[in-house]
């Protein structure tokens, strides 16, 4: 009986012992934080208020107070918590608003975190969502207003120098735009669902970004690369024209069908009215200097003279902007994302040449098809993601059409700046020739 008894007090003792503890190193009360209102939207680059509520707080046993972030590089607080606030508040009740600035694009939550005087740390229950997101500014309208008149302005230069009579004879006989055809919208879709998934598989908004990208149609620089790059301008302009008709019942062909491979989210709005006026604002221009090389021949040949050199202060003039304009963009940059803005385009430069070699296609035509093919208008895959996704997922996922657009030049301009050194190189043997004769 006397060994029981002891047993029995020594357990009582035990846990006599460990109530104690515990209470020590824990505050005695529970206390609790409520954030008005709990989500929240903010321009990037700008500050918001929000009302916090904490409650029954225990002063004695409170070391410090303090709003985290769950991702800083996303959203901050600006506010420090007193422990001890004497207006609008007491030992059960504080209320204050607090400072949240908005750093970067995504999503992060807000949460109170609570550090005893035992150093035990405990976090509140409740949550403040904020979501970041990106304002248009003037500068994004200034790019595209100015890129978008001075495109319309070289394409009638385009007009004034089109070969009619090649042209016709391009529409009797279409070998170079159907080629053309099946690489932009066959092998270029196929392509980018198979990086994306390659590139992303843990990522669906990324691999829209990419198969949204390939589904668009030739973008309108890839005339003036033709022009620079000595392709034939005629197949260019009737290909780009070709491609942006057909991507009106080839777009939703791909979204509708390997597009549901990627997402299944119901009804996807295609963005016909922005292809439509893409569409016009290619033959209007291109009307008008047709116009010109009918009427005034003097006129003509000044703006066949000024091509190539506007032609290249033009694309000189977008690769600077939209690096400028989409500055903030470069902090998502990643190997991935580096590796899909080159693989799309490169492996369309190379795959539809060889097509077009094989299919025995002169140099000057496989080389407008390639140019044709790799070069995809960015700008509707942009609005297609900013009409299928939320903020900020639309304009973090902005990042690969970016990239792509970005990387889309490179080699092009590494083939013309051989191309100028090899044409230099050639004239000085010439000339050397000459003067031994």
């Amino acid at each position: 009986m006397g060994k029981c008894t002891r047993s029995l007090l020594s357990i009582l003792l035990l846990l006599q012992y460990v109530l104690f503890c515990n209470t020590q190193n824990a505050p005695l009360r529970k206390w609790s934080a409520k954030f008005t209102p709990k989500e929240i939207e903010v321009d990037m680059d700008t500050e918001s208020q929000v009302l916090l509520e904490l409650f029954d707080i225990d002063l004695v046993h409170t070391a410090i107070i303090k709003v985290q972030s769950d991702n800083p590089n996303i959203a901050q607080v600006l506010t420090d918590i007193p422990i001890k606030s004497k207006s609008n508040s007491s030992a059960d009740h504080w209320a204050a608003n607090i400072t949240v600035k908005a750093v970067f694009l995504g999503q992060t939550r807000l949460f109170v975190e609570l550090t005893t005087t035992d150093n035990v740390i405990e976090t509140s229950t409740s949550e403040l969502m904020v979501t970041i997101v990106r304002a248009l500014r003037p500068i994004d309208i200034a790019f595209t207003v100015s890129v978008a008149l001075l495109v319309s302005l070289l394409y009638i230069n385009f007009g004034a120098a089109l070969d009619l009579s090649v042209l016709s004879g391009l529409l009797r006989r279409p070998v170079g735009p159907t080629i053309g055809f099946f690489t932009q919208f066959l092998v270029m879709p196929l392509l980018s669902f198979g990086l994306g998934c390659l590139l992303f598989p843990d990522s669906v908004e990324m691999q829209l970004g990419l198969f949204f990208t390939g589904v668009s149609p030739s973008g309108g620089a890839s005339n003036i690369w033709t022009v620079l790059l000595g392709g034939n301008i005629n197949l260019s302009v009737l290909m780009t024209t070709i491609s942006n008709i057909a991507a009106f019942g080839m777009m939703p062909l791909w979204i509708f069908t390997l597009g549901h491979v990627i997402f299944n989210r119901g009804k996807l709005g295609v963005p016909y009215g922005k292809i439509a006026t893409f569409a016009v604002s290619l033959i209007v221009p291109l009307a008008i200097g047709v116009a010109i090389q009918k009427c005034s021949p003097r006129i003509t040949r000044v703006l066949v003279r000024l091509l190539k050199p506007i032609s290249t202060m033009l694309i000189l003039f977008i690769i600077v902007f939209a690096i400028v304009t989409n500055l903030y963009l470069f902090k998502l940059f990643s190997w991935k994302i580096i590796i899909a803005g080159l693989g799309l385009p490169w492996l369309g430069y190379g795959l539809s040449w060889f097509v077009a070699k094989l299919l025995k296609q002169t140099q000057p035509d496989a080389l407008t098809i390639a140019i044709e093919t790799g070069i995809q208008n960015t700008g509707i895959a942009i609005f297609l993601l900013r009409f299928s996704l939320p903020q900020p997922q639309a304009d973090l996922t902005t990042v690969i059409p970016v990239s792509v657009a970005i990387m889309t030049p490179f080699p092009l301009l590494a083939l013309y700046l051989f191309k100028k050194f090899s044409d230099k190189r050639s004239t000085a043997n010439s000339g050397e020739s000459q003067s031994i004769i």
